[in-house]
């Protein structure tokens, strides 16, 4: 933070980046003692109670410290919050970001940089991380994250109709996008209902995901440069968007679902394969059907999946307690740690001693796809995107129609970037 950025100038600017209106709440006191640290996160659900027990396991370590956890709703309610608090001074001495948030919080001074002295000294380090991971927290040569875990976009399969339609090999080496429809043909005469199930219908996050992993794996780009126009590559949209909706023809899937309607369908054995992100696997396994996961394969030739990741980071304080603030570097480290049980809810942790370890390497489905962190795709960098923004509701916008298979693919996209560029060509606001 420089001193001449008034504070007025960063609460605008924290408003519309966030995308809301100024809430203050919640805002820890600048006199609070040293051992207790106030720590804000957006888990709830079962990965709520799974982050509930570490915080609670760490607590009882009895390191001179005791963590309160804040958890606030997801999405836009708890970026704004944490923009509102980090522009006053006021923040946690801790909080969750999304790795694709960095990008619009980092730039204008709303977070603080680790210390890599300091994080060597708790036993963490660089090489603890996959490098495409660790490099998304980067700003300005100085890292603003720490990823507690990668949560990628896969596939799963119902292994007794796999083998039913005698497939397994074939999901497990295809690659081409002939081989999977063929494989999803296959799946839908042994189900006789469709072969895949893809909820996507009024969720552009679904929307993105897929589409995002079959664009890179063309192996094209996408970069998003204030003030220039973005830089992607239409066909490579086009190629993507074309065999999505080819997918959407209520045979293969159907051409109108929603997230719920996937899972139940997939649930209840009415498909074959089901596009959906690793924290869905909880309920998954807990319905006890025959089931594994795996990356979604290789289709166009290069190896990328979508993913986001939940990352510790420093929000700005006005004052800060060098104690307090050690505190909170022993805190995050026993917790990254002991991130094995993090693991048990499907995401795949950051930490690579805990992905290394026997105990990890047992855990079915997630170590079958442990190896995508080395080819992981974040959203592109830009103020206005990643989780919880309206980055996903632009894409829907304009592709959802192509998705129905009532809108032309090229002119889907070109909406699209239209969007963007619109957004490029203004200034970051913080």
């Amino acid at each position: 933070m420089t001193d001449n950025i008034s504070r007025r100038s960063l609460l605008t600017g924290a408003a519309a980046l966030a995308g809301g209106s100024l809430l203050l709440g919640c805002s820890p006191s600048a006199s609070r003692s040293t051992d207790d640290l106030s720590y804000w996160h957006l888990m709830t659900g079962g990965d709520g109670v799974v982050m509930a027990g570490l915080v609670d396991a760490v607590n009882g370590l009895n390191l001179g410290f005791k963590a309160t956890q804040t958890v606030l709703a997801w999405g836009p309610p708890y970026y704004t919050k944490l923009a509102m608090a980090s522009a006053g001074g006021r923040a946690p001495d801790l909080a969750i970001m999304h790795a694709s948030r960095i990008a619009g919080y980092a730039p204008g001074g709303l977070l603080e940089p680790w210390d890599l002295d300091l994080l060597a000294e708790v036993g963490l380090r660089e090489s603890d991380f996959p490098p495409l991971v660790w490099q998304k927290g980067i700003y300005d040569g100085k890292p603003y994250s720490l990823a507690l875990d990668i949560h990628p976009f896969v596939l799963y399969y119902n292994t007794e109709h796999a083998a039913k339609a005698g497939v397994v090999d074939t999901l497990r080496s295809m690659k081409s996008a002939e081989e999977f429809t063929e494989v999803a043909a296959r799946l839908q005469k042994v189900t006789g209902k469709h072969g895949l199930s893809y909820g996507y219908l009024g969720d552009g996050s679904q929307m993105w995901r897929l589409f995002y992993t079959l664009y890179r794996q063309t192996g094209a780009d996408m970069r998003l440069v204030p003030g220039q126009p973005a830089q992607v590559d239409e066909a490579a949209a086009v190629k993507a968007l074309t065999f999505v909706r080819s997918l959407l023809n209520d045979t293969i899937a159907t051409r109108s679902g929603d997230g719920g309607t996937a899972t139940s369908e997939f649930l209840h054995g009415e498909s074959g394969m089901l596009f959906g992100g690793v924290w869905e696997l909880p309920v998954l396994k807990d319905a006890k059907m025959p089931l594994e996961a795996m990356p979604i394969p290789t289709l166009f030739g290069t190896d990328a999946a979508y993913a986001d990741s939940h990352t510790f980071v420093l929000p700005r304080q006005s004052k800060v307690s060098p104690e307090r603030r050690r505190h909170v570097y022993e805190m995050v480290a026993e917790i990254l740690k002991r991130s094995v049980t993090w693991a048990g809810a499907g995401h795949i942790p950051a930490y690579q001693p805990v992905v290394r370890s026997a105990e990890f390497k047992d855990l079915k489905p997630q170590s079958n796809y442990a190896d995508i962190p080395g080819y992981v795709n974040y959203d592109p960098d830009a103020w206005f995107g990643g989780a919880g923004s309206d980055f996903h509701k632009y894409f829907a916008e304009n592709v959802q129609n192509v998705y129905l298979g009532s809108g032309d693919p090229a002119a889907g996209f070109d909406g699209f970037v239209k969007r963007l560029n619109v957004l490029l060509d203004r200034p970051q606001p913080v």
